[in-house]
């Protein structure tokens, strides 16, 4: 008697489905995410023209085969370049994530969602240009907004409960997941397209996160989520194609994703897809610091100020002790030699030593100039880092989400300090109210060291005006961002 049939086509996996039905079908009413989300896309913009002030962001710009132009091609906001939508996602990923100043969200598994931006706003101006010279309409920028607030959600969720880092794994892959996703959508696909899609995210080789962490870490950091947001577009346009996917690619006996890469252990998840996300996502608004420092980076800044006002310096530091969480104990607690600008801002007494010397943290002072001053190194020495059990509960707290750290000094001559603990950042929600004018203070000054005054008045006039940018085209406001204006 023949064993029964092992090669039945399975239904998609439920986590596939779910995404695919979420992207294409829900409906986002949440007039919160929408102001949220167009703070979030001025905002990372932004940090994108920032970090073209670095030859080692810039170098890594441009079409593959230099002086390649794609007709009705995607431009890269700030640079002379029209490419096709997969390099354009990798370049303008890339940029906006160089600089570790664009947003964040924490929970089991750690991550930036505005790194979607990168395939969004790629698909989006190539898949305008293409329809304009075809006669069609563009798509306007509200349909961007609406790409924004379901890939942070996608990424979101999925981070909430699942530490991909737990198994080695960077959280660049929920980019590839949620760009996938929103960008299938953006192109029309149907529902099987976009479950066929969602699989070969699954089945491609993932990111290691050693790039992230000690003794390799290094620049990668900074271009992981740029390649992921640009193998997501590649995915969608092969799904396009009406290439076949693999409908049990997380559950399939020992060739899944769960069992060859997840311990054999399913995805968890906290809520359903909604606009959650986005209405409570992190913004990095004072320092250009990995996420789990920024309230120390702040308690810092304030005791410099004190320090000032006692008619002391760094120099009379005998120790300093950090009171923090268990995810910051396990990314950025580092000691020894720092090799790089990526390793220093992965550095928790780095990024304390600096603002303790200088009373400032900025992104030029993660380079060697600034790194050479033997002072910084010699405060790192005296910062001690433990975990504070309750911070760490704070900071799974559904209802809390607190990213605390706080500082203890003592001083050479045996002063102790009062403690300074910063529990919520300042662009936590918790703390938006306050954020906002900062956050738009921070646009502005990247505007103002890249574009000539009127054209920064252009970009503003639109960029602050929430009906007025849902409106706009997405090729007129990204030609807003052209070079050489």
């Amino acid at each position: 008697m023949n064993p029964a049939s092992n090669n039945d086509r399975p239904a998609p996996d439920a986590v596939l489905a779910d995404i695919a039905d979420y992207v294409l079908n829900y409906r986002v009413d949440s007039a919160l995410a929408y102001e949220t989300a167009r703070n979030c896309l001025i905002d990372t913009l932004g940090c994108g023209l920032a970090a073209l002030e670095y030859p080692e962001c810039t170098k890594l710009l441009g079409p593959i085969v230099a002086g390649t132009i794609v007709p009705h091609g995607a431009r890269v906001p700030g640079t002379p370049y029209q490419l096709d939508p997969v390099q354009a996602a990798f370049n303008i990923g890339t940029m906006i994530r160089w600089l570790d100043f664009n947003d964040c969200w924490l929970a089991a598994e750690w991550g930036h969602p505005s790194d979607n931006l990168g395939a969004i706003l790629a698909v989006a101006d190539w898949r305008s240009r293409q329809a304009v010279a075809a006669g069609r309409a563009p798509m306007a920028m509200r349909e961007v907004l609406t790409a924004m607030i379901k890939a942070h959600e996608i990424q979101g969720c999925l981070a909430l409960e699942n530490a991909f880092n737990a198994v080695g794994m960077d959280h660049v892959i929920l980019v590839k997941l949620a760009s996938t996703a929103v960008v299938c959508a953006m192109l029309g696909l149907g529902r099987d397209e976009v479950i066929a899609a969602l699989s070969l995210v699954f089945v491609d080789g993932q990111a290691l996160r050693t790039y992230r962490h000690a003794p390799n870490t290094g620049s990668r950091k900074s271009w992981a989520a740029g390649d992921a947001t640009s193998r997501a577009v590649r995915l969608a346009l092969i799904a396009r194609s009406g290439e076949m996917g693999c409908p049990s690619a997380l559950t399939a006996k020992h060739w899944g994703f769960y069992d060859a890469c997840f311990g054999g252990q399913p995805f968890k998840f906290q809520r359903p897809y909604g606009s959650y996300v986005m209405e409570h996502v992190l913004f990095k608004i004072s320092h250009p610091a990995e996420f789990h420092a920024q309230t120390a980076v702040e308690a810092a800044m304030a005791l410099h100020r004190q320090l000032r006002e006692m008619g002391r310096s760094s120099d009379d530091i005998a120790s300093v002790r950090v009171r923090t969480q268990a995810a910051c104990m396990r990314i950025i607690d580092k000691r020894g030699p720092l090799h790089n600008p990526a390793d220093r801002d992965h550095a928790l007494q780095y990024m304390v030593a600096v603002p303790l010397i200088f009373g400032r943290l900025s992104a030029s002072d993660y380079e060697d100039a600034v790194a050479a001053d033997p002072r910084i190194d010699a405060l790192r020495e005296r910062i001690e880092c433990v975990e504070d059990p309750a911070f760490t509960r704070d900071y799974h707290d559904p209802e809390k989400r607190a990213i605390a750290n706080a500082l203890a000094l003592t001083l050479n001559d045996g002063t102790r300090l009062p403690e300074c603990m910063v529990a919520y950042p300042i662009g936590h929600q918790r703390r938006r109210a306050e954020a906002m004018a900062l956050l738009e203070a921070k646009f502005r000054a990247h505007l103002a060291r890249r574009f000539v005054a009127k054209r920064q008045r252009q970009i503003l006039a639109v960029s602050l005006d929430q009906a007025q940018l849902e409106a706009m085209a997405v090729p007129d406001y990204v030609d807003l961002y052209a070079s050489g204006v």
